[in-house]
């Protein structure tokens, strides 16, 4: 039995809103696809052309995904229609696939009007055009760090999407859902987003209000008010860190009680949580930024370059040298 689509009848006659989706190398397909499979169902909703799209990419050759999965793309970095809107499709190792020539034609095109949107850590990108300066902006939790580090002229949020005039980002994965069913709803109606939410079996809609990490007691699997405040707390306090002394007061508790709670529900002390968050964060700008080690020593509340590579050799069995060293011959294959 064939089974009839879901319509929604849509009052449109104009030409269909064009979104141009250009893909860096290692793009991720997730946020890539989740994006262009919400135009092509509103279409399908709607059972008219409301939307159009094109595949372009540098070279306009052939473009692969994060994934290893290779994409051909049907242009080169062309000049575009006035009333285009440009998705630029970021994933791994976007510094190294943020090229000159990419920079300087997003600028053009910005000087032409255009409204552009960085998916996943496409934001970085527009971030080195200067495309954000003065901006709002999200980028992917993985790379806030970085992101921080190196432009301090963004106002970085931790949400799913943003959209700050004609420019607009997303945090990557299924965020692009969220912000196509908005953009889908501001040109058609929420009856057109929550069909196509529907037909994307996708329940909850999320807004530039909502958060892109999971909880704290969801993510460490633990329910408890004082903890979840406790690393709340270490989390927001990296470069100068805080002693449990401290951090015991902060929530009403003594020092040992402080002790006796990590170490039931997270088998560490806190002092040894503390220590990783802050080598997770100094992992992070070591692969993502050119910063010097010592300054990354220093962002991540080491007092001295020495004392930082005993604690990193410690944790990932390697130095904060080498790690930099291996990613960058990664790269350079």
């Amino acid at each position: 039995m064939q089974v009839q689509p879901q319509t929604v009848d849509v009052d449109h006659s104009g030409k269909p809103r064009r979104f141009v989706f250009v893909l860096m190398e290692s793009f991720t397909m997730l946020c890539f696809a989740s994006a262009i499979e919400s135009l092509r169902i509103a279409n399908r909703t709607a059972g008219k052309q409301l939307y159009d799209w094109k595949i372009i990419g540098e070279g306009g050759e052939t473009r692969t995904c994060s994934n290893g999965c290779v994409f051909n793309v049907q242009d080169d970095l062309c000049e575009l229609e006035r009333d285009d809107t440009i998705m630029l499709c970021g994933g791994e190792d976007v510094q190294r696939a943020t090229t000159k020539r990419t920079l300087n034609w997003l600028r053009r095109e910005a000087r032409r009007g255009a409204t552009i949107a960085g998916l996943c850590t496409a934001g970085y990108t527009m971030a080195r055009a200067g495309l954000l300066d003065g901006k709002k902006a999200t980028i992917h939790w993985e790379n806030q760090d970085s992101f921080i580090e190196e432009f301090d002229e963004v106002e970085l949020t931790k949400s799913v999407f943003v959209v700050d005039g004609n420019r607009i980002t997303t945090a990557g994965g299924t965020a692009s859902i969220d912000l196509m069913l908005k953009m889908v709803a501001d040109d058609h109606g929420e009856e057109l987003a929550n069909a196509v939410a529907d037909i994307l079996i996708y329940s909850s809609i999320r807004t530039d209000q909502d958060t892109q990490r999971l909880s704290i007691p969801t993510r460490i699997g633990v329910r408890h008010p004082k903890l979840s405040k406790v690393i709340q707390i270490m989390e927001t306090n990296i470069e100068e860190p805080i002693s449990p002394a401290v951090l015991a007061k902060d929530v009403g508790m003594s020092t040992r009680q402080l002790e006796r709670l990590f170490r039931r529900y997270l088998s560490r002390s806190p002092k040894r949580y503390y220590m990783e968050l802050r080598l997770q964060k100094a992992r992070n700008l070591l692969m993502q930024t050119d910063m010097t080690v010592i300054n990354v020593a220093l962002a991540c509340g080491f007092a001295s370059p020495s004392h930082f590579s005993k604690c990193y050799r410690s944790h990932y069995d390697t130095t904060p040298y080498r790690e930099r060293g291996t990613h960058a011959t990664r790269l350079s294959i």
